[in-house]
């Protein structure tokens, strides 16, 4: 007999589901039993905690293009899921989540582990339903996957433990109250009219000094975009996870935007007349061109983003790559060779500004040169993700990726956690391509050592096994200490903010991997080569310095008021932040001559 558990999985496998992310329990035994007699289907991916089986499933998305499939059981595993689900609703990632709910028949009566899913799930979901009939399964379940993928959405299908043992009905009764689904995508294709085209090149045709910023949106545009740039004069700045749109050597990349970005970026939103987004929702407008500065070009595959940080004249509703392939026939080649070469010098004093500020002395480590000397040792065709934590901004300004990397982390959610799993995910679904996970002793701590543990389990599976965790060990939740400094004006508050000591590289060891210990500057890059040269996963515990600040592109006079009302008060680290500072600063003075 097919059970409806057994009907699931195999409508999956219509989909051409192959991997699914989850965590057993009681509210789906009956899925889980189905997942052992489907077991040469599917690859399915035990995790240590559910929310680390909804990041993966993200993750997978980001990496695949393709959605990604958790699943968790009722109550408790169901709630696990929801910072992972959000985590791929902000960053629009199309992500399926399963998950089980109690029997039918105990519903409204408090059962134990008895939660309201589709309230739980209402606002992180673009649809979400309980099935409740087995002639019900096969269009729910069609219908999440369909929605999931076409508008990039999670959706979340919930099964209640005692349906998922009833026999399954693969085609309902021809009857009224009954509905028949069908597999396959059913993907927009929006396109903008040749009258905008029209409006959009006149706008940029009648500019001088064009800027712009791509993000997500624009990761498969590459090609597109660079010509565009370079048909232009223009200078590219990239939200972060628009990383690898551009390669980080082109001489008019500007490098990132925002609070983690680079002053090249910031003169480039300044100095233009006219700014063209290609998809992104960047959220920082104080780092755009000042309101009525610029004329501005948006193109974006969804009419809600239009307009929504900066005015746009022009809105091409569309997919990013098609929407330039049309545009640039309508655009007049720019000689503006004064604008262009100050984007180029600016670029050029900011690589060796960077230089400068990450040789800096520091105590034991610069966090900087970490990243800095990362470049050079990253393999070709690598997978590098990250976490939240201060150690984004590094990542984010010094390391060049090259053509051919990629590179993601949680965007819109900015959540602490996704560097590990989000590395499991990109490695089960590259096991040729070597993968770095960047990583903050806070994040480590919360749930990275828990996940090497899934590490441990797959690793001899991948054909190659590359797979590198970089801890930035500084003790500190840093990213946060200095957002209290500088946005607050408070002190550093030891009892929050200190991360307790852990052997990070000893630990890696107990699971059979390599761990480095590194804290002299000396060591950065040979701990590079050694990580990627090895034949096992490998973690590199880096001791830095928690007192090296990450310096904003531009400092208002507010920021820097804070910062010092901060020192003044009785902040633990008062003197080696001080000098620290003194010493970014200088580096920023004398580092960066042209």
């Amino acid at each position: 007999m097919q059970t409806v558990g057994d009907f699931i999985l195999e409508r999956l496998s219509d989909w051409g589901i192959q991997r699914v992310f989850g965590y057993p329990g009681d509210g789906i035994n009956g899925l889980m039993g189905a997942m052992g007699r489907a077991a040469e289907r599917f690859d399915y991916v035990r995790v240590r905690h559910e929310e680390m089986a909804a990041f993966m499933a993200c993750g997978h998305a980001k990496f695949t293009g393709r959605i990604g499939v958790c699943l968790a059981t009722s109550g408790p595993g169901a709630i696990h899921l929801l910072n992972g689900l959000y985590d791929a609703r902000l960053d629009h990632m199309p992500v399926l989540a399963i998950v089980g709910q109690q029997a039918r028949a105990a519903l409204g009566s408090d059962y134990q582990q008895e939660v309201d899913l589709q309230a739980l799930f209402k606002d992180v979901a673009n649809y979400a339903q309980t099935v409740t009939t087995p002639a019900q399964v096969r269009h729910v379940l069609d219908r999440a996957i369909r929605i999931a993928q076409a508008e990039r959405a999670v959706t979340v299908v919930i099964v209640p433990h005692d349906l998922q043992l009833m026999p399954a009905v693969p085609s309902p009764p021809r009857k009224h109250g009954n509905v028949y689904s069908g597999v396959g995508l059913a993907l927009p294709h929006p396109q903008p009219t040749a009258m905008e085209l029209e409006r959009a090149a006149s706008v940029i045709n009648a500019s001088e000094r064009v800027a712009i910023l791509v993000g997500a949106g624009a990761l498969d545009a590459s090609t597109e975009v660079r010509q565009l740039a370079e048909r232009l004069d223009a200078g590219v700045a990239k939200a972060l996870l628009g990383k690898t749109v551009l390669p980080d050597d082109l001489p008019y990349v500007t490098g990132p935007i925002g609070l983690l970005g680079s002053k090249p970026s910031w003169r480039l939103m300044n100095g233009c007349d006219t700014l063209l987004m290609i998809g992104t929702t960047f959220p920082y407008s104080e780092f755009l061109p000042p309101d009525g500065q610029a004329r501005a070009v948006q193109i974006d595959i969804a009419p809600r983003n239009m307009s929504l940080r900066y005015p746009a004249e022009v809105n091409l509703v569309g997919d990013a790559a098609q929407t330039i392939r049309r545009l640039l026939p309508l655009l007049s080649e720019k000689r503006n060779a004064d604008w262009r070469e100050r984007i180029e010098v600016d670029v050029r004093k900011w690589w060796r500004l960077l230089e400068g500020r990450a040789m800096a002395p520091a105590s034991p480590i610069n966090p900087q040169r970490v990243f800095w000397e990362l470049s050079d040792c990253l393999p070709d065709r690598a997978i590098v993700c990250g976490d939240c934590g201060s150690h984004t901004g590094w990542f984010a300004r010094d390391v060049k990726l090259r053509e051919g990397m990629l590179a993601s982390l949680s965007g819109g959610l900015a959540t602490m956690g996704g560097g590990v799993p989000y590395a499991i995910a990109a490695k089960m679904a590259w096991p040729d391509r070597p993968v770095l996970a960047i990583v903050g002793d806070g994040a480590m701590q919360m749930n990275g050592n828990a996940e090497l543990v899934t590490v441990k389990q797959y690793w001899r599976r991948w054909s190659d096994p590359r797979f590198v965790v970089l801890v930035v060990s500084n003790r500190d939740l840093n990213q946060v200490t200095w957002e209290q400094r500088a946005l607050a004006g408070d002190p550093k508050f030891d009892a929050a903010q200190d991360v307790e000591p852990f052997p990070y590289a000893r630990y890696a060891e107990l699971l059979g991997f390599r761990g480095l210990r590194v804290d002299r500057p000396e060591q950065i890059t040979d701990a590079w080569r050694q990580a990627f040269a090895a034949d096992c996963p490998v973690v590199i515990e880096a001791e830095t310095d928690p007192n090296v600040p990450p310096l904003p592109p531009h400092v208002n006079w507010q920021q820097a008021r804070e910062y010092l009302a901060a020192l003044a008060g009785p902040d633990s680290d008062r003197g080696p932040v001080a000098r620290q500072t003194v010493r970014q600063v200088l580096a920023g003075l004398f580092g960066a001559e042209d």
